[in-house]
This record gives C-alpha cells, structure tokens and sequence, in this order.
C-alpha cells in the first residue's frame, strides 16, 4: 500500500505543452505513472506526446477522470492553477514551481479551506521534488532509479535530502511505501504532521523518515503529533545546524526568526518527545536501519 498516489492514479500536467512540463511529463510516464493528459489553456484539443490537451482542468477531469495534478506552471499564475484544480476536483495536487510570492499561498490557503475537509484537495508544494511511490508512480522531478520499495515512508522539506536519504537506505537494502516532498517555502499546502498523519494510518509502512530545517513551527507540531499519536518509529535529520540566525539559507522558509525554530532547538524538542535523530547526513541510512532492526 502507498500513500497519495499509486500506479493506478489518474494524473494531469497542468503546464502540460511547456518545455519543462513536456520534459517531465517525459520521465513521468517512463516510469509507470498513469498519466492521462494535461491543461495548457488554448490548446485544447490537440494532443501532445500521444495525450490529450485541455484548455481547463475542470475538462480534464470530466473527461479523462483525472484525479491528480502537478503544476509545472510560473510562479506569476501558478496560484490562480492550484485554485483551478481545486475547484474542478483534483484529489492531490503537487505544487514543483518555486517562487509563488508568500501573499499567494495565502490566498490559495484561504480558498481550499472553503472547501469541507472530506472534500478539500490535499496540496504538497509549493517548491518541491514532488511524491513518488517507487515501483508505481511518480509524480514529482526526482530520480526514480534511486528509490526502492518497501517499508519506509519519508517526508521532507528538502528534496536533495530526501534524494540522499532515498539513496542511502537503499544501498543497505532497505525501500519505501512513499516518498513525499513538502516544499521548502513558509507557507506550504500540507506539513509535516499531515503526512506522518497518512503514514501513521498506513498498514505497510512501517517506519518513517522526517527531514526538516531550520525556520518555523514544523518540526515541532511534528514532534507532538509523534508524541501523541504514532505508534510507529520515527527517524529525523534537521538541517542548518550551523545557520546563522536571520538570514535565509536555500528554501525561502529556511530562515530562523523567533524562539523555537533554529536547529538546535527543533532537535531538542525531537528528542525530548522521543524521537531518533541523525546526527549528519551521511548519518540517514544507517539509523534508519538501526531503528528497523530493534522492530
């Protein structure tokens, strides 16, 4: 079993005709996913890389049954896309652009919360490598010779961390249910609470891997939700240890503020509820497998 997304997930490009939507709607479909067509308004109709084009996402889904979107669309309209997805009935959207203005994300954020909870589209990104569930789907821009099935889920802010730890764990042998990006930015579609929440009520995961930074509450909330509510071990790397305060490093959101978000700090307050920390990054693999042997 996976989570978000699995080999028979009906998925959209939205940015579908562009060069870099074409690139890896290219990968995408190499891989295994089941992708369905794509939105580039104006081009509906046409077909491109033997799939069907459609000028809005609520077509695509009547038509086509898409149930997944990923937005490779600019920053200046890639708001106004996520909102189109929502409103038309996406189930999981993926946000990769970078640099949606934070006021944007706001509204994006007021707007799918008029929806119910049932039926609100959950939403990871902006920012973000994207999700894949390895031997199935993809739905993202990482490397998915790198990931190998199995028991582990991982949920990050950063997707080359998440590469390395993707990487490392499999050259021990060890493979995941679902790897899911949730972006680098302050203001992001889902946390990192809300995906142990799915891996937590996974059957077939076992384990999960938690990679956080420095720069808001995340981590924390995180940390009280396993506290609380996983029964399933947790391992955790937070980088930028050596950030100084202030000053943004990388990720948009990557910029200690106020008490409680530097490294250090979230590190503490993993520990403190129980969590198993890594120490490096060369460190990911090895203490995950560490923590699979006492299970």
């Amino acid at each position: 079993m996976t989570v978000l997304l699995n080999e028979k997930t009906r998925v959209i490009v939205q940015g579908f005709t562009g060069k870099i939507g074409t690139f890896h709607a290219e990968e995408m479909m190499e891989y295994g996913t089941n992708l369905v067509g794509g939105v580039t308004p104006g081009k509906g109709g046409q077909e491109h890389m033997g799939k069907p084009v459609f000028n809005t996402v609520k077509e695509a889904v009547q038509e086509a049954g898409a149930e997944a979107s990923i937005i490779f669309v600019p920053s200046a309209f890639a708001a106004d896309s996520i909102m189109e997805a929502a409103d038309a009935g996406i189930k999981y959207c993926v946000a990769i652009t970078d640099g949606i203005p934070a006021q944007d994300m706001m509204t994006v954020k007021r707007y799918m919360y008029r929806y119910k909870k049932e039926d609100r589209m959950i939403l990871t990104g902006p920012n973000c490598a994207g999700t894949i569930s390895p031997g199935k789907a993809m739905l993202g821009i990482m490397p998915g010779h790198i990931y190998m099935q199995g028991e582990v889920g991982i949920v990050g802010r950063s997707g080359t961390l998440g590469y390395e730890a993707a990487a490392q764990m499999k050259a021990l042998g060890i493979g995941i249910t679902t790897s899911v990006g949730i972006g680098g930015d302050p203001i992001n579609g889902s946390s990192h609470r809300d995906i142990l929440e799915h891996f937590e009520n996974d059957p077939d995961t076992k384990a999960v891997m938690m990679i956080g930074e420095i720069g808001g509450p995340q981590e924390a909330e995180a940390a009280e939700y396993f506290k609380n509510h996983m029964t399933k071990p947790l391992v955790a790397y937070i980088a930028g240890l050596t950030a100084p305060k202030g000053r943004t490093m990388g990720h948009a959101g990557a910029i200690v503020s106020g008490v409680g978000e530097s490294a250090a700090e979230k590190v503490k307050l993993l520990e403190e509820a129980g969590v198993v920390v890594a120490p490096t990054p060369s460190d990911l693999g090895v203490t995950m497998e560490r923590v699979l042997k006492d299970l």
